[in-house]
C-alpha cells in the first residue's frame, strides 16, 4: 500500500440526493420596473449644487440636461412578462405523475 502524501485532501463521493418537492414554480417579480433614465442626471445636478454652494453659474449645463431628460416623452408601458403562466402550465409535466388522494 502506498502512503498518501501529507496535505492531500480526501474527497468523499457525493451521493445524489433528491430535491424536496416544489409546491409551484414561480419567478418572483418578473415585471421588474426599469430605473428612471433621469436619475443619473439628477444626481449630477445635486452633486454640482452641493459642491458649488447652490450657485447657478457652474451648474447650468447639468440643469439643461435634466430639463431635457424630464421633458422627453416616456416610453410606453412594457408588456407584462408571462413566464409564470407558462411555468404553471408546464409544472405537471415537470413533476411527473403523482398519486391522487
Amino acid at each position: 500500500m502506498v502512503p498518501k502524501p501529507q496535505g492531500s485532501a480526501t474527497v468523499k463521493s457525493v451521493t445524489n440526493r433528491s430535491l424536496p418537492p416544489l409546491p409551484k414554480l414561480r419567478v418572483r417579480r418578473p415585471n421588474k420596473p426599469e430605473s428612471n433614465p433621469c436619475l443619473g442626471v439628477m444626481a449630477s445636478v445635486l452633486g454640482c449644487w452641493a459642491s458649488s454652494g447652490y450657485s447657478i453659474q457652474g451648474c447650468a449645463q447639468f440643469e439643461v440636461k435634466l430639463r431635457q431628460c424630464m421633458d422627453a416623452p416616456r416610453p410606453p408601458n412594457q408588456k407584462h412578462n408571462n413566464i409564470n403562466y407558462h411555468l404553471s402550465r408546464m409544472y405537471p409535466k415537470i413533476i411527473g405523475p403523482h398519486k391522487r388522494n
